[in-house]
């Protein structure tokens, strides 16, 4: 065997091992958290929903997260991901939206989801949860369960995802409870928990006797108990830090859509589509029903049922805003998930202004 040969069946060699050792390589998958990973709340249901994928998924996947990432700083901290090698990056809060964009258009090979926004591009999807379907169900809770018939809402940002949780969950209070009201205190904060302790004792100052939230703590669920008082928890089971207090809670799971999404990338299938799930599809959770008597959990479970078989929607036509004009009807019977998606404005009976 000449040397020539000898030199062109080693090359040939090292190409076969470069190219199995390229096909072993792990797909990097980042995630980028607006909060602390123990917030036990939205940013630690997201991790759980990564942990998840990368029990799932094995050895075929290498997972890093940045966790309590400032949305004004969050173009650095999804660069830094683009950068070391990542090839799918998860941005999970509505802030992430033109940082994501931005670093998008830096990376083109790289693929971007980003969490509860709504613009995209070739390399960037968007996907978010049916919050409002579960503060539905919350409202009829709460309007049931209300002696003071004043209910208080602790809320983060006036973003459409915000404001329409909470024409949802006074439509449901309303749609049991004629004589509902509800106080509204902006935290101005997805993560503070001193701030959105104060929050909720505002609200109880001002006689609200169930106290629901938009914020990621478990602060305003523990100061509702602490005065003996009934809440909510937010995105996850909170029931482990306010036992005697949590009705229910919206349970936000990610595990489904994680797995799902990662093996599409693995498999060279990945699109920049959008995904909005809810009830219907396990992306919206209710945590057990507690704390209340058998006809309001029955109510409650009613409501699940018939919101997740698409007989009964939060939304449903006529609509009316505060200041008594019909809501044009977009989606047929319903307003159309645009509407919803653009929400800036509140519901008819609510006293109160949207921030601007």
């Amino acid at each position: 065997m000449n040397g020539y040969l000898k030199y062109a069946l080693a090359a040939c060699a090292a190409i076969g091992l470069s190219a199995a050792a390229s096909a072993q390589e792990k797909l990097k998958v980042g995630f980028v958290y607006v909060g602390p990973v123990g917030d036990f709340g939205y940013s630690y249901q997201h991790d759980q929903g990564r942990i998840a994928m990368q029990k799932a998924l094995g050895d075929k996947v290498e997972s890093t997260f940045l966790e309590n990432v400032a949305e004004n700083d969050s173009e650095r901290a999804i660069e830094q991901l683009a950068r070391s090698g990542h090839n799918l990056i998860f941005t999970t809060s509505f802030g992430f939206m033109e940082p994501t964009l931005r670093v998008a258009r830096k990376f083109p090979k790289v693929r971007f989801e980003h969490a509860t926004g709504f613009k995209r591009a070739a390399n960037v999807a968007t996907y978010s949860a049916r919050f409002y379907e579960g503060r539905y169900i919350l409202g009829q809770i709460a309007g049931k369960m209300t002696k003071t018939n004043t209910l208080g809402y602790v809320a983060a940002f006036p973003i459409p995802e915000v404001v329409s949780g909470i024409n949802s969950f006074y439509l449901g209070a309303k749609s049991v409870n004629p004589d509902v009201k509800i106080k509204i205190v902006w935290a101005n904060t997805w993560f503070d928990p001193g701030r959105e302790s104060e929050s909720a004792k505002a609200l109880m100052a001002q006689g609200a006797d169930i106290i629901s939230q938009h914020t990621d703590s478990a602060a305003p669920l523990q100061e509702a108990e602490k005065a003996g008082k009934l809440a909510f928890g937010q995105a996850s089971d909170m029931t482990r830090f306010a036992p005697k207090a949590q009705l229910t809670s919206i349970i936000d799971d990610w595990s489904g859509y994680y797995i799902e999404r990662v093996n599409l990338a693995l498999a060279g299938k990945w699109k920049a589509d959008d995904t909005w799930g809810g009830l219907k599809s396990g992306m919206v959770v209710m945590a057990p029903f507690a704390n209340m008597p058998a006809d309001v959990k029955a109510l409650a479970e009613k409501t699940t049922a018939a919101i997740s078989d698409g007989t009964l929607f939060p939304f449903a036509c006529p609509v009316v805003d505060q200041s008594g004009k019909t809501v044009e009807c977009k989606g047929g019977k319903t307003l159309s998930d645009e509407q919803i998606l653009s929400m800036n404005w509140y519901v008819q009976g609510i006293d109160d202004k949207v921030p601007q």
